[in-house]
């Protein structure tokens, strides 16, 4: 009898050790699922409760996602990053009082990027498009661009209008304005076409040979290639246009407050000649919007 009753308490504090174990497990498991899962959760739950502005306000910072290329982001001999959406993105993170950061993306991944809160605007020489109005908001325009057609000197006499360029390869970068204007166009978009990770290495696919038409920004060509540069083989086939765009800052769709809050800083800036200061520095006054 008293080997049993000495079983039976045995047992019973066996089942009372595993009773608040499991309740101890079951606490944990509460407490831990109140926080939050991951610093973007706690970033989305901030942006949920403030607005996306008192999100951007409280982290102190804005992060521009861009490409580097001439004239609007890129590096100057001293490794310094300088360029018109450098100094533009800078002056107007100062009137907002945010220190402005840059954050180096993939183009075609630009809306990922957004959305996914690794940057908190698209701000690197973006084009205006219906079908981007879908997906993003856009501040204020503030430079009127437009796709050219780059080709080696050696083939000027060759390629003189856009009936002359049937059959011939093309490379855009992809998802760019660029392949768009290809895409829109009766001749070109029935070429063999070739989708670049950034613009300057479309450059590079004609310079090599690799393709024989490139497609890119007016403001970037002009800026990489002519006389004194690395492309000096290279030029912008005249009277060939194609479709003109305007440049402007992508936004979350939902950031009302953030987009306020830039489209009055760029008005004051243009009001006090700043922005224009800053084209007419980097040989854009010909595109600036606010003539």
């Amino acid at each position: 009898m008293k080997i049993k009753r000495i079983a039976a308490m045995l047992l019973a504090g066996i089942m009372t050790v595993g009773l608040c174990s499991c309740a101890s497990t079951t606490t944990s498991s509460n407490d831990s699922s109140s926080e939050p899962a991951s610093a973007a959760e706690g970033a989305e739950n901030s942006s949920a409760e403030g607005g996306d502005w008192a999100y951007i306000a409280d982290k102190g910072t804005f992060v521009a996602g861009i490409t580097y290329f001439e004239p609007m982001n890129y590096f100057d001999e001293n490794g310094e990053l300088i360029g018109f959406e450098t100094e533009f993105t800078k002056a107007v993170c100062e009137k907002l009082g945010v220190e402005a950061k840059f954050q180096e993306i993939e183009w075609d991944k630009k809306e990922i990027e957004l959305n996914a809160k690794t940057i908190d605007a698209i701000w690197n020489g973006l084009t205006v498009t219906e079908e981007r109005k879908e997906n993003m908001a856009f501040s204020t325009p503030y430079i009127r661009n437009k796709q050219v057609v780059v080709i080696k000197t050696d083939n000027a006499d060759k390629y003189k209008d856009i009936e002359s360029m049937a059959g011939a390869s093309c490379a855009a970068e992809s998802g760019s304005a660029g392949q768009s204007a290809i895409e829109a166009d009766a001749v070109l978009s029935q070429n063999e076409f070739i989708g670049a990770s950034a613009q300057k290495d479309v450059l590079l696919e004609v310079k090599s040979g690799t393709v024989e038409l490139g497609v890119i920004d007016y403001v970037m060509a002009k800026a990489s290639i002519g006389a004194d540069t690395d492309y000096s083989d290279l030029m912008i086939v005249e009277n060939v246009e194609l479709q003109p765009e305007e440049y402007a800052i992508g936004l979350r769709k939902e950031d009302t407050e953030t987009l306020a809050k830039i489209n009055a800083a760029i008005d004051e800036l243009v009001a006090d000649g700043t922005l224009k200061q800053i084209a007419e520095k980097y040989d854009l006054a010909d595109v600036y919007a606010f003539n």
